[in-house]
């Protein structure tokens, strides 16, 4: 990881973004949307994945993540992988009115970098941030649950279905989530 940032505990619990190229609006569709969710799934059932807390906003997803059984920087690596693909098909195959566009500028973003292939979606930073006391944690649930509020899409935290906030408020929730007590 670049910038300096890396995860040395890897079975730490981690503060983590994961931004789109460009800060490109793509999860203003739920189809998007849904595909980061049902990886997020995927990675807890088959791999291990801890999801302590996450929002996905029209551009990058923050979350606070370990890992039981994978190092977590292979994982974070494999989802984004896997993510990026999928979403990529789903721009090619679906009904996508900016098709075009997304595709040209995510086929841009990989001509700037060695290690991609023909699309980057995701920027190779993730900026991790290891949690390890109470004051920073609580620091980043804040963050992260107040997200939506602060980009004026909703007015409570438990209102954003794309967010663990449901979860901490005894809500059902798209995801299971690993509650910080």
């Amino acid at each position: 990881m670049s910038g300096g940032y890396k995860i040395d505990n890897q079975h730490g619990m981690y503060y983590l973004t994961f931004q789109v190229v460009y800060w490109i609006d793509i999860f203003s569709r739920s189809t998007y949307r849904d595909i980061i969710i049902d990886s997020f799934r995927y990675c807890q059932r088959e791999k291990g994945l801890r999801i302590h807390a996450y929002v996905i906003m029209s551009n990058h997803v923050h979350c606070i993540l370990s890992s039981e059984m994978t190092d977590l920087s292979t994982l974070i690596k494999e989802f984004k992988t896997y993510t990026s693909k999928q979403i990529i098909k789903a721009i090619k195959e679906g009904r996508e009115s900016r098709k075009e566009w997304l595709l040209f500028m995510f086929e841009r973003a990989a001509t700037k970098h060695k290690r991609n292939t023909k699309y980057q979606l995701w920027t190779h930073e993730n900026q991790p941030k290891e949690l390890i006391s109470n004051a920073f944690i609580d620091q980043k649930l804040d963050y992260i649950h107040n997200n939506p509020i602060r980009a004026r899409v909703v007015d409570n935290d438990y209102d954003y279905i794309y967010s663990s906030a449901r979860a901490y408020s005894d809500m059902l929730s798209l995801l299971k989530i690993d509650i910080i007590e």
